[in-house]
C-alpha cells in the first residue's frame, strides 16, 4: 500500500510517501510544500493545490493520511488552515484516494504506542521506523511521515476508527 501522509497547514504543508508492505516500510518521497508570507491568501492556496496535485501525480498514493483539524487559541489561524485543507481534500478526492483523518493522540498511539508522547518521541520514533540517519526537516515532513506510519499501522483496527463512523452496515434487531 502506497500512503500519502498530510500535515496541513498554509505556510508549511509537510507531506511524505510511503510504501508499506508485510509489515516493512519503504521511504518513497517527502517534502514541504511553502508559501510565501505576504502573499495574497488565495495564491497561497492555488500553490498549495498545485503542488499537491504534482506530488500526488508523480507518487501515485492509493490511500492520503491527514490530521484532523483542532482549534487551539487562534481561530484565525484554524480557519486558514481549514480552507487549506479543503484544497488537499480536494486534490486527494480528485486523484481519487482514500481518506483517512487522525487525531494528535491518535498518531502518538500509532507511531509511539502512547497516546500522550512527547513531539520529540514521536519524531524520533518516525526517524527508527523509516530507517533515516536523522528526523526530517522542517518538523512538518517527519510529523506528515508520521500520519503515513500511523495509517499503516491503525488504519484497520480500532484505534483507526475511534472517531470515524463504522464501515459495518448498521443492523437492527426488532423486539428488543
Amino acid at each position: 500500500m502506497r500512503i500519502l501522509g498530510i500535515d496541513p497547514g498554509y505556510a508549511i504543508i509537510g507531506w511524505g510517501v510511503l510504501d508499506y508492505e508485510k509489515n516493512r516500510f519503504t521511504v518513497v518521497d517527502y517534502g514541504a510544500i511553502t508559501t510565501e508570507a505576504g502573499t495574497p491568501f488565495p495564491k497561497r492556496i492555488e500553490h498549495i493545490y498545485t503542488e499537491m496535485q504534482a506530488i500526488i501525480e508523480r507518487n501515485r498514493p492509493e490511500v492520503l493520511s491527514m490530521e484532523k483539524l483542532f482549534f487551539t487559541n487562534n481561530k484565525t489561524t484554524g480557519i486558514d488552515v481549514a480552507q487549506a485543507r479543503g484544497v488537499l481534500l480536494l486534490a486527494a478526492t480528485q486523484a481519487g484516494l482514500t481518506v483517512a483523518e487522525y487525531n494528535p493522540i491518535q498518531v502518538k498511539q500509532g507511531v509511539v504506542g502512547y497516546g500522550k508522547a512527547e513531539k520529540k518521541q514521536v519524531m524520533e520514533m518516525t526517524r527508527v521506523i523509516l530507517g533515516l540517519d536523522e528526523v526530517p526537516k522542517p518538523d512538518d515532513t517527519a510529523d506528515a511521515l508520521a500520519l503515513a506510519i500511523t495509517h499503516a499501522h491503525v488504519g484497520g483496527s480500532a484505534l483507526g476508527s475511534l472517531e470515524q463512523p463504522s464501515k459495518r452496515p448498521l443492523k437492527i434487531r426488532k423486539g428488543i
